[in-house]
């Protein structure tokens, strides 16, 4: 048997669910509202001391960490693959999850808040510094002191520019792989695909589609709408996806894109 325990706003979770339902395997799913702050819940810390989703537990065996969820699901259930063949493919593949792992989510994180989440904080009322550093112990006093920039400064935060542009870069990157396949390992949809697809779904999901629609970047474009087109997307993403937070994250990304337009190229 195959728990999940996620969240619909969990960029990973998603990456998890996207791969569980293009193996086609069945599984059942446990919400955790980490914006309620649920995931430091004492039994759920039991589960992942670490406090973020996705755990994945399979039978007696509990799991974190989505790429290693992943490549997991891949070696316990080989039937259908979501991995390329050869073992080149198979190494261009690791590259993007490791590009994720390092570069983009961090970078995705940062983008959540800086033009989404602080709106609504802010709306709901933050509280004081001293308050806010101790409202989430488990997940480490810097990271709290980062948000907090984040949600107070938005785009003027210390190093929110470069997170944009690094997002853009990657972007980029992304466009050059696709011009030469039609995914982004060759011409069979991979694990590469499964896990870039969360952040680039965040991205339009906070109004910001223009980085690469347009005719801007044309080939991410084919390729998004070609990902958002397989029947295993809405099982996977939008199914998941509170309406309300939906509506929040379009509405205040829509008041940041054009500052964010006008760090791109």
């Amino acid at each position: 048997m195959l728990e999940l325990f996620h969240h619909g706003s969990s960029a990973c979770a998603a990456k998890v669910r996207f791969a569980l339902e293009e193996k086609r395997l069945p599984w059942t799913g446990h919400v955790v509202d980490i914006l309620r702050g649920e995931q430091f819940d004492p039994a759920f810390l039991a589960l992942n001391a670490k406090g973020v989703v996705p755990v994945l537990v399979h039978d007696d065996f509990v799991l974190s960490e989505s790429t290693v969820i992943c490549e997991y699901l891949e070696d316990a259930f080989p039937e259908v693959s979501i991995y390329p063949v050869t073992a080149k493919e198979r190494a261009q593949a690791r590259l993007w999850t490791k590009a994720v792992d390092e570069e983009l989510h961090p970078a995705c994180s940062a983008i959540t808040y800086i033009v989404s989440h602080r709106h609504t904080l802010l709306r709901n009322g933050i509280g004081s510094f001293e308050a806010f550093l101790a409202g989430a112990a488990p997940e480490g006093l810097q990271a709290r002191k980062l948000k907090w920039e984040w949600i107070q400064l938005g785009i003027d935060a210390p190093g929110a520019r470069e997170k944009i542009r690094l997002y853009d870069a990657w972007l980029h990157k992304m466009n050059a792989a696709l011009a030469a396949s039609r995914w982004l390992v060759g011409d069979r949809f991979s694990m590469a695909d499964i896990a870039l697809t969360p952040y680039v779904n965040r991205i339009a999901a906070l109004s910001m589609a223009g980085m690469w629609e347009g005719g801007r970047l044309p080939h991410v474009e084919r390729w998004f709408r070609e990902v958002r087109g397989r029947s295993t997307f809405q099982a996977a993403f939008v199914r998941w996806m509170p309406e309300e937070l939906v509506r929040e994250m379009r509405e205040n990304g829509a008041r940041s894109w054009d500052e964010v337009r006008g760090l791109l190229d």
